[in-house]
């Protein structure tokens, strides 16, 4: 019997788009306001997929995702 489970494509830091539809799947109930940039290292780093290198990441980057994920959960 084969696995039908989609093969999910690695995640990059530069990947924010794909990283924030992954953290709105997994995390669909958190409060973006209340999440910080240590707190947000830590659930990406977790996310299932993701495959670069921890220590590439910095605080625009971080700011990036937090801004497009709050914008994602709340479209104008």
């Amino acid at each position: 019997m084969q696995d039908e489970t989609p093969l999910l494509p690695p995640l990059y830091w530069e990947a924010t788009f794909e990283i924030v539809l992954t953290l709105m799947d997994v995390y669909p109930d958190i409060d973006v306001e209340q999440v910080g940039y240590e707190q947000l290292y830590r659930m990406i780093v977790a996310l299932p997929g993701f495959a670069d290198d921890p220590e590439l990441v910095n605080d625009g980057i971080l700011r990036a995702i937090l801004r497009e994920w709050f914008e994602e959960k709340n479209p104008l």
